[in-house]
């Protein structure tokens, strides 16, 4: 791990068990808190990283007055296994550096991240989990694997089962990146900067809607072209990320289905029955990762299931904090869920 002060601390656990048969030795977990947790320890929020997000990218839904006030809440932010802080393939050593890093499942973070707050932080009940895309699929698999934990979940824009037409959009992102002839397989010795420019040109087309585009609502943001906008935003967002802790993090995302959770033999169905939780998903109305027909189809299996659709055009990244109204959305349901 990195030797450079942070903001953040490590949770190791020893000879971690992953599901697809690899061992981590040791697994390790960053993670940070904010707010205080009180004497009966029933405040804690558990709000998971997304894809290619680190802690500090999730703070913007975090404050005074709003829903997750560290005044009132205990909130918890764990990096997701390949961010580059959690255990990633930039970071292990051999043998499983680099292209060798083990496949990571959904399950694989939430057991760790289960370790960490019962037996790391002694927390035996959440008052609340949440969380954005990759994030808001951590949620569903808290609330099914934990639901005597988890009285409440938000999961936004994101699903509790990767949908065939999202595998094949990170299909053609993997593509975009490993044609590079320096990615070499996952042991390159400079980053594969073709690979990642083109990875982020692919993704451009599905984060935000088809009316963001004709609206040019980028020039909002503060970019004074597309081209602007290819560039300073979306090759901004990954130019800087590891290649092989990308890859990792988008076989979690392809395989997430909370129907593989240990007792549902694959059925999803059944799994979303067993959630507690009063669960509200928060779709985007026009996500092209996550359309809300998708949450809408699951909502009907959760018994304290719903469903609130946030209105607009900005696609998937109404739930990433860029735009004002959507967050203001976002922070109404989570008061709600967390007043009732």
């Amino acid at each position: 791990m990195t030797t450079e002060p942070r903001d953040y601390e490590i949770f190791e656990i020893p000879d971690f068990r992953l599901e697809h048969g690899a061992t981590l030795r040791p697994a390790r977990l960053a993670y940070k808190t904010y707010g205080t947790l009180n004497a009966d320890r029933s405040n804690a929020i558990v709000y998971p990283t997304w894809y290619s997000g680190r802690h500090w990218d999730n703070e913007w839904l975090i404050g005074p007055g709003m829903a997750l006030d560290p005044e009132r809440y205990f909130i918890i932010i764990p990096n997701m296994f390949g961010n580059g802080l959690s255990s990633s393939p930039s970071n292990t050593p051999a043998p499983y550096d680099r292209g060798r890093f083990p496949h990571v499942t959904m399950l694989d973070n939430i057991n760790a991240q289960h370790t960490l707050v019962t037996e790391h932080l002694g927390i035996e009940r959440l008052a609340l989990v949440t969380g954005w895309s990759m994030g808001a699929g951590q949620t569903y698999q808290w609330a099914v694997r934990h639901p005597e934990m988890v009285p409440r979940a938000v999961p936004f824009c994101g699903s509790a089962k990767t949908s065939l037409h999202n595998f094949v959009f990170l299909e053609g992102v993997k593509a975009a990146l490993t044609a590079d002839a320096e990615f070499r397989g996952g042991f390159y010795d400079t980053p594969p900067t073709k690979g990642l420019r083109a990875f982020a040109r692919v993704y451009a087309g599905w984060g935000f809607s088809q009316a963001f585009y004709w609206d040019e609502t980028f020039r909002e943001m503060g970019y004074s072209s597309l081209e602007d906008f290819l560039i300073g935003f979306w090759e901004g967002l990954f130019i800087g990320k590891d290649a092989n802790d990308l890859l990792c993090m988008l076989w979690t995302w392809q395989q997430a289905d909370v129907g593989r959770t240990p007792g549902y033999d694959g059925e999803l169905r059944n799994a979303l029955s067993a959630i507690r939780a009063r669960l509200c998903a928060v779709p985007a109305e026009k996500d092209l990762y996550f359309p809300p027909e998708d949450e809408q189809w699951s909502s009907q299996f959760i018994p304290g299931g719903e469903v609130r659709v946030i209105p607009g055009t900005w696609g998937h990244f109404a739930g990433g904090g860029a735009n004002p109204a959507d967050t203001a959305f976002i922070d109404g349901v989570l008061k709600e869920v967390l007043a009732s």
